[in-house]
């Protein structure tokens, strides 16, 4: 759902002063030219089919500028085979519900992508699936690929939760036998008339005959080739790992990991994570099952809370990885009330009994001192912050038979984004130097969202937003970036934003070895720029735009070969004429 704070400062506690993990700055024109350098493939995955589908709840109102174009009957254009609606978990829906006809999915936000460890050219990736990027109206969708990203036919929204208002935070993990689980995020709310959101859904429920607020799971077994092939039902009903009431019980910041690893003592686990906010507190909670060959499972854990430092409030961002001996680990984030939230620290638990205990929480970055980055917006535009930190587990034990665990994130101190990254070889107890990331010349640019992947040779990569290239300037690349589109933004005077510094977006990566080593300077993910205000989804809408949205997290992961990233883009490659957020996936050979 909705974040309550962003991108925040972190030093690890061990850490030694800050070194650039990339031996100095690149120049801006060296990253430019270094997607076509390092022969990085490009391609719009989201822009390969149609997808309609029929929403819970519609929404009628109509941006003037930025792209936006209102929702729009489909009218027979899906080309997805999906079904369109209306779906079995809309019945019972309130009178006025769900919409009259199926609409056009004109969005794809928030990223995320994972390789399948039974077969490294069948990838899955999924995001948002907007049907209006003004009301923040939207399922979680999927596009699929068999040949290591070149081409997504098969692609869709994840069927079986459309009787929610909004389904969210796209995540998913492959099993041991490459069957695909999805991690679902449920909830209902109503517009008003100015076309705000109404979460005042106790006492005017859209759909009384489902809970209003769901973490849920839908399968998509080995072998599946269309939209529908999910398993999203277990006796008759959704596929519920926990469902809440309104008002004040608020899961959200779901995750999930499995073991897929077929000499682990915990092969095939399933650890479902997630949060549930209480207003501004919020206690981090976790689920397990055993997945099974067919794409079935077995019951979920009854829900248990993860540890905690001091056992205390206002816990976030978990990011589950098993490592090599079947133990798994995740990032768990703190922050203090009693300091306003402005600040946080990072912590890991970990169990290596398949989920039945857990402990910790082990300290990775200091309890007092981080900084708040802009909750809303980043400078001169509306996008809003997301998850600053990422965490991952290294594919090749050291000397001592463990695995080296890495966690990135955003620094805010200099007024602008940057990224760091340490590591620690002895199970956490201990943290190396903290490295710089980002390697841009220009130090007032941000550089955000980090998200981390290993290989199985122990490669460490980090994936990135980067905004160090201005904004075209007026001419042909302006005018498939749909610069001229960009007239309404309170947060920078000169529009259209031809040339505009600290504006438009790329993808971005650096690579190291297991010891962070790095392997190159950072290289540019995406062969054009774009402009991130165009289409982008206004979650707290209404008739103002605000909190532009193009994601809390970065799509990331690698093969032993191949490392793939997805993110948003809005650039007109000759198939995104509207200049919508689109799903770009980007593939470069790992060094």
């Amino acid at each position: 759902m909705i974040p309550f704070v962003a991108a925040l400062a972190l030093v690890p506690g061990t850490a030694g002063a800050g070194s650039s993990g990339v031996g100095g700055t690149q120049a801006d024109s060296s990253f430019a030219q270094s997607a076509s350098k390092k022969h990085v493939a490009n391609v719009l995955a989201t822009t390969q089919q149609t997808s309609c589908y029929t929403p819970e709840v519609p929404y009628g109102y109509v941006q003037t500028a930025e792209g936006y174009s209102g929702e729009s009957d489909c009218r027979g254009a899906s080309t997805t085979g999906e079904a369109l609606g209306p779906y079995p978990t809309q019945n019972g829906s309130a009178a006025g519900y769900p919409a009259t006809t199926p609409m056009l999915v004109k969005g794809h936000s928030e990223s995320n992508i994972v390789v399948d460890p039974t077969n490294p050219k069948h990838l899955i990736g999924s995001s948002k699936w907007f049907v209006s990027p003004e009301g923040y109206n939207h399922l979680l969708g999927f596009y699929e690929s068999w040949d290591a990203g070149k081409t997504w036919p098969a692609q869709g929204h994840v069927p079986g939760y459309e009787g929610w208002t909004d389904n969210t935070d796209p995540v998913g993990a492959f099993d041991g036998y490459g069957n695909y689980y999805n991690f679902v995020l449920g909830y209902q709310f109503s517009y008003n008339l100015d076309g705000s959101h109404n979460f005042d859904i106790g006492a005017h429920a859209v759909n009384p005959s489902q809970p209003q607020e769901v973490v849920a799971m839908a399968v998509r077994p080995k072998g599946a080739t269309s939209a529908t092939d999910w398993k999203t039902t277990v006796n008759n009903q959704p596929d519920f790992v926990a469902t809440y009431a309104p008002i004040g019980q608020e899961p959200d910041k779901q995750w999930m990991a499995i073991d897929d690893n077929p000499a682990s003592p915990n092969y095939n686990t399933i650890y479902a994570m997630w949060v549930v906010f209480n207003f501004f507190s919020s206690k981090p909670y976790y689920s397990t099952a055993t997945a099974l060959p067919d794409g079935t499972h077995t019951a979920w854990s009854t829900p248990a809370v993860l540890p905690t430092i001091n056992n205390s409030a206002s816990d976030t961002y978990l990011l589950p990885h098993v490592d090599g001996n079947g133990t798994v680990w995740t990032s768990i984030s703190n922050f203090p009330s009693r300091q306003g939230f402005t600040t946080y620290s990072v912590a890991l638990d970990y169990s290596t009994d398949g989920g039945r205990t857990f402990n910790g929480p082990l300290v990775v970055t200091p309890t007092e001192g981080a900084i708040l980055a802009p909750y809303c917006c980043y400078s001169n535009t509306n996008t809003r912050s997301g998850i600053s930190d990422s965490f991952a587990v290294g594919k090749v034990a050291n000397l001592a038979g463990g695995y080296p665990l890495y966690v990135t994130w955003e620094d805010y101190s200099t007024g602008y984004s940057n990224i760091f990254i340490a590591a620690s070889d002895d199970g956490g107890k201990t943290w190396g130097a903290t490295r710089k990331v980002n390697d841009n010349i220009n130090q007032q640019t941000d550089e955000f969202q980090p998200n981390l992947a290993t290989s199985s040779n122990g490669t460490v990569s980090v994936a990135f937003y980067d905004r160090r290239l201005a904004c075209p300037a007026a001419g042909p690349e302006a005018g498939a970036a749909g610069i001229a589109l960009d007239i309404n933004n309170p947060h920078y005077p000169n529009l259209p934003p031809y040339g505009a510094s600290n504006y438009c977006a790329n993808g971005a990566v650096q690579f190291y070895d297991a010891s962070l080593n790095p392997k190159g300077a950072n290289i540019r993910l995406s062969q054009h720029s774009f402009d991130p205000e165009l289409n982008a989804a206004l979650y707290s809408a209404g008739t103002n735009i605000k909190h532009g949205f193009i994601g809390d997290y970065f799509g990331h992961d690698d093969s032993s070969t191949l490392s793939f990233s997805s993110f948003v883009s809005t650039y007109n490659d000759g198939t995104n004429g509207a200049n919508r957020q689109q799903q770009l996936v980007a593939t470069i050979a790992i060094p």
